[in-house]
């Protein structure tokens, strides 16, 4: 009897399954490099296509220092609330004593995160000052 032959699954229609995954509470693992790598180059493409529009926008938009602040703001709420899942996800492995390189580079992710979250909070400070140095 011969074994059964592997699916592959397009792209596009992986992600189609996905959002629906998503949609539902469930996530997709991947122990493959090959499919992550794949996966990885698929959200870069994405975010790359979406910062052309981004940027246009965002130059028409902020005419002025008061018009950056609500963009920084909702993206460092974004981010802090990403850092702080990631936190459970490292607590999660730490406690089911997942191997020490996962821990470390989920370590190193929450620390970065978090420094950033600090960075995009001084550029918001720094909007609202700069406004009121310029007498606006």
């Amino acid at each position: 009897m011969e074994p059964p032959r592997e699916v592959t699954v397009p792209l596009t229609r992986r992600s189609l399954m996905d959002a629906a995954a998503a949609r539902f509470g469930w996530r997709r693992a991947y122990g493959d490099t090959t499919e992550i790598d794949a996966l990885l180059t698929e959200q870069s493409e994405a975010a790359y296509t979406a910062a052309a529009s981004h940027a246009a926008l965002a130059t028409a938009k902020n005419t002025d220092t008061l018009a950056v602040q609500p963009g920084v703001l909702d993206a460092r709420g974004r981010i802090l609330a990403d850092v702080l899942y990631l936190e459970g996800v490292l607590t999660g492995a730490r406690n089911r004593g997942l191997p020490s390189e996962v821990i470390e580079r989920l370590e190193d992710v929450v620390d970065h995160g978090h420094e950033l979250t600090v960075l995009l909070a001084d550029t918001v400070r720094s909007t609202a000052a700069a406004h009121t140095s310029s007498g606006n």
